[in-house]
């Protein structure tokens, strides 16, 4: 093999010279020729985060030259630790630009000392990254040349708010440290809340010197402690937020019932301090940036690990905090702009505009590749950096992220319990709207604080109570004891709520026992946290309510006004003619003649008593016996069955009209119709009229907007002198709150009546502060009692049971109606009218050989003969009166026909006799002989004998 090898070393050769040659023009030592690229890094090494974030920066320079060993350019990162104070960030600053000459600055860690830098940095023309720097002040519309790599603190309040939300709290006090920092957070996160229904009416801000002075730290405590809030957003130093959960643990502060939420920036605080911190801190709740747990992330925390345990031996942190991850895409993001402006300059990278200015600002100069290393770092964007997305928007700063997680410190460190994002809020998921999980809170239980104590420290509730002397029944004060109808339904409310409220009532009064001021000036003292609730007969207004938040109305709602009532009817000698209106006496009278002629004609036939003879006999007659059943007293009997008909349904009319008529005049005679004096508020404005109303209500006002003037108002303080001035007619109306109208009715009914709502109020209420967590669990405790029979109980006391009925003042007249009777004169029209036509049927009918065989000369003869025929009577008419047989039979036997006995003749001769005179050609008119014939008698006898339509008719 050896001997193979040198034999083919001459033909190798020559491959191996080229590849030697190519490989020395290509290789060139690392970093030998590459530009150095000056940044200065100013940080406080005796911070976390100054320690955290410089091995950051350190592996993030290795990595990127190592991921790109090619590039023209390395960063060169000049170090200085400065403690914290702004003056000291400064003074580096100016040392990195006046004598290291520094393209750039990473740093300084706090929001004060970037302000201070940042105005170094646009003088020189230098960019100022912070990846620490979060306060909202801090922005390059105001510095064109700070850039922060970091997120806003503003982004975390709507996060902190969605929280807040979730869990139902109405009231949060921010904690925050007296600096830039501290107190920029809080505009944002105030609105935040103010979005989801919740308020920050206190704020607690601690100075930094409470780090060292455990002093400072218990009195702010202390003042937290004695408000009803529980809830607290923290938002400070790591070392100030380390002293303020300690000094809250030793003070019972970090116990049930207690809220605690920090911000991102203290998130990191039990990572960094350890189980020391998760114990002060166990049961808080907190927000961090997510940052996904990549492959690439997890490599990179080990080997941190690492090299930070080399440099810090007793540190016990195990991974960096999102600052750290910051920290490391800042180098990157540098260092590919760095390398950019390489490319596009060939120029040095020199400083230029060197003045021999007496000052250092004067002497700095400015960066010939600032601008462009400005524009550069904007437009850099990392799809994959270590804390995730990194990529910058237009105002100079990191876009904002998309999910926060929603941590909670147990004994072991934080446990996640959910996640929040801008689609849905606070969640157990980011990609789906869930409720979050088991939350373990201060003191150990698990059941969500209801975010408020009421009292604290022992006291009790202090509630105001007006001086109400007119309306003891809503509230009054018996040796300084409350009571009434308000008062018993507050501590029917109370007694509903699922915790104890300690009470203790305060009268609203001077030192003569008189109300101290109106309604308003007592609903204003809520306001300067004088009381703690008003509770009386105070109503619901919209101007009141810019100082109070009043609970769900616990009565009925309006303005309303009493005026007099007088008697509307007219009582003279014609009042009996007012029961029946005038087309109803008409139609009345009508169907009283119209049933007496079909009467008279159904029975003047047959009927002796409806036939007396002459003419004017028989319309009496008629209007007699028609106008007698008004009160059943006609004599007359009726023998046609047709004619009983007719007669049995008009009586059921004449009583049910008899009934009426007599019901409604002994109404009239008897009862009053009361009407109000005044129908509207229109009419009294129109007159000019005095109106009443009550003292220290807020009535004068709603009456000027109605354009009453302040000469037509009178005050009165009780329902006597509100009866008394209707009375004597110092004012036309009493004008005041349903409730209070309905008290004095209860009293005064038979003299006055309540019309016309003049205004909508939102009814009697009870008041509390500004976003008092008490107003939604009151509300809710007001409808729980309304749906029962306590409510009832109450009302029925305040108003009492009155015997007066209830009036309503637009009631019409009583009169009666044609509409009310026109179907019974229907039906009983069409029962006279169908006996009629069948009456004249059947008549007809037994004439119609007489009327049909003769020839007439005209039309009217034939109606007239028609007419004699219908006017004779018939032959077996009865008598008026039966006289008893003198032979001794009974009264009521049957004697022989009396048409026979006295040679009457029957209806068939007369037609016989009809037909034979009808038919003769004599013009005297003398009726022609007949010659009698065998069995003629008999005929006619067998005519004359009752048909079916005969016996029908009668």
């Amino acid at each position: 093999m050896r001997s193979a090898f040198h034999l083919r070393l001459p033909s190798l050769l020559p491959v191996l010279l080229l590849l030697l040659l190519s490989s020395s023009l290509s290789y060139r030592p690392r970093g030998a020729l590459a530009a150095q690229f000056d940044v200065g890094v100013i940080l406080d090494r005796k911070t976390w985060i100054g320690n955290i974030s410089r091995t950051c920066m350190i592996m993030a320079v290795e990595d990127f030259y190592k991921a790109n060993p090619d590039y023209t350019t390395r960063l060169s990162l000049h170090w200085r630790d400065t403690d914290n104070s702004s003056i000291g960030a400064a003074s580096a600053a100016l040392d990195l630009l006046k004598n290291v000459r520094v393209q750039a600055i990473i740093g300084p860690q706090t929001s004060t000392q970037a302000k201070f830098v940042a105005i170094l940095g646009d003088k020189a023309q230098v960019p100022i990254i912070s990846f620490s720097a979060t306060s909202p002040t801090m922005s390059s519309s105001q510095n064109p040349y700070f850039i922060r790599t970091a997120w806003n603190d503003s982004s975390q309040a709507q996060a902190i708010a969605s929280l807040v939300e979730a869990f139902g709290w109405r009231e949060v006090v921010p904690v925050y440290e007296d600096s830039d920092y501290g107190a920029s957070i809080v505009p944002h996160l105030i609105d935040a809340l103010q979005e989801v229904g919740a308020d920050a009416p206190n704020r607690s801000m601690i100075p930094l010197s409470a780090t060292t002075d455990r002093r400072l730290v218990l009195a702010e405590l202390h003042k937290l402690n004695q408000g009803r809030t529980r809830v607290f957003v923290v938002h400070m130093s790591y070392s100030l937020a380390f002293r303020l959960f300690s000094t809250a643990q030793e003070v019972g502060m970090m116990g049930e019932g207690y809220v605690w939420i920090t911000t991102y920036g203290l998130t990191d605080l039990v990572d960094l301090r350890g189980p020391a911190a998760a114990r002060i801190m166990r049961g808080a709740l907190g927000i961090r940036p997510y940052v996904r747990n990549t492959t690439k992330l997890q490599g990179f925390k080990a080997r941190w690990r690492r090299r930070y345990h080399q440099e810090s031996v007793n540190a016990n942190v195990t991974e960096p905090t999102v600052y750290g991850l910051w920290a490391y895409d800042t180098v990157w993001s540098l260092a590919m702009a760095a390398e950019a402006v390489r490319a596009s300059s060939s120029s040095p990278f020199t400083w230029s505009n060197v003045t021999n200015s007496s000052t250092d600002l004067g002497r700095l100069g400015s960066s010939p590749t600032g601008p462009t290393l400005r524009e550069l770092i904007l437009n850099t964007t990392l799809v994959d950096g270590m804390s995730g997305r990194f990529e910058m928007v237009e105002d100079g700063q990191v876009l904002q992220s998309r999910a926060f997680e929603i941590l909670n410190v147990a004994d072991d460190g934080w446990r996640r319990v959910g996640f929040w994002t801008p689609t849905h809020g606070a969640s157990r998921h980011m990609n789906k709207a869930t409720a979050l999980r088991v939350v373990e809170w201060p003191g150990g239980g698990t059941k969500p604080p209801k975010g408020w104590e009421w009292p604290t420290a022992g006291n009790k509730l202090i509630v105001g109570v007006p001086v109400k002397p007119g309306f003891p029944q809503f509230v009054t004060a018996i040796n300084s004891v409350p009571d009434g109808y308000c008062i018993k339904v507050f501590e029917a409310v109370l007694s509903q709520l699922p915790y104890n409220v300690p009470i203790q009532y305060e009268i609203y009064k001077d030192n003569h026992g008189e109300s101290n001021g109106t309604y308003d000036d007592l609903i204003y003292q809520v306001f300067l946290q004088k009381y703690d609730a008003v509770v009386g007969d105070v109503t619901i207004r919209a101007n009141r309510s810019l100082y109070v938040d009043f609970t769900l109305p616990f009565t009925v709602s309006g303005v309303s006004m009493v005026v007099p009532i007088r008697d509307e009817r007219r009582k003279d000698a014609w009042t009996f003619m007012n029961p029946l209106t005038p087309n109803l006496w008409f139609a009345s009278g009508a169907a009283f003649v119209f049933t007496g002629l079909v009467v008279w004609f159904l029975e003047h036939r047959i009927n002796v008593n409806f036939n007396p003879g002459r003419a004017s006999d028989q319309i009496g007659t008629v209007f007699y016996f028609s106008f007698s059943t008004l009160v059943f007293a006609h004599q007359e009997k009726v023998l046609s069955n047709l004619a009983r008909v007719v007669v049995v349904i008009w009586l059921f009319v004449v009583l049910i009209l008899q009934s009426s008529y007599t019901a409604s005049l002994t109404s009239m005679l008897t009862v009053q119709q009361l009407q109000p004096t005044v129908s509207n508020v229109d009419q009294l404005v129109r007159d000019g009229s005095k109106v009443g109303y009550l003292k220290d209500s807020f009535m004068p006002g709603l009456l000027k907007r109605l354009k009453f003037n302040e000469s037509q108002l009178i005050a009165y303080e009780s329902p006597q002198e509100y009866h008394d001035a209707l009375l004597n007619g110092s004012v036309a109306a009493i004008v005041d709150e349903i409730p209070y109208l309905k008290v004095f009715l209860s009293q005064y009914c038979d003299k006055f009546t309540m019309v016309e709502t003049i205004d909508k109020t939102s009814g009697l209420g009870f008041a509390f502060p500004k976003g008092s967590p008490l107003v939604p669990d009151v509300s809710r405790a007001i409808l729980n009692v309304t749906e029962t029979n306590k409510m009832k109980d109450l009302e029925n006391m305040l108003y009492g049971n009155t015997s007066c009925p209830d009036r309503d003042p637009d009631m019409t007249s009583s009169r009666l109606t044609f509409n009310s009777f026109w179907g019974l004169f229907l039906i009983s029209g069409a029962t006279s009218f169908s006996a009629l036509i069948l009456h004249l049927v059947f008549f007809l009918y037994e004439h119609r050989h007489g009327l049909q065989d003769g020839q007439w000369r005209s039309i009217l003869g034939w109606l007239a003969t028609l007419a004699k025929l219908y006017s004779q009577t018939d032959s077996c008419a009865d008598a008026p009166e039966k006289a008893k047989p003198q032979d001794g039979t009974a009264t009521g036997d049957i004697p022989d026909s009396p048409y026979l006995d006295s040679g009457w003749q029957t209806p068939s001769s007369i037609s016989n006799h009809a037909n034979g005179y009808l038919g003769s050609e004599d013009d005297t008119g003398t009726p022609p002989e007949e010659e009698e014939t065998p069995g003629r008698e008999i005929s006619e006898q067998t005519q004359g004998s009752p048909s079916f339509a005969e016996m029908l008719r009668r």
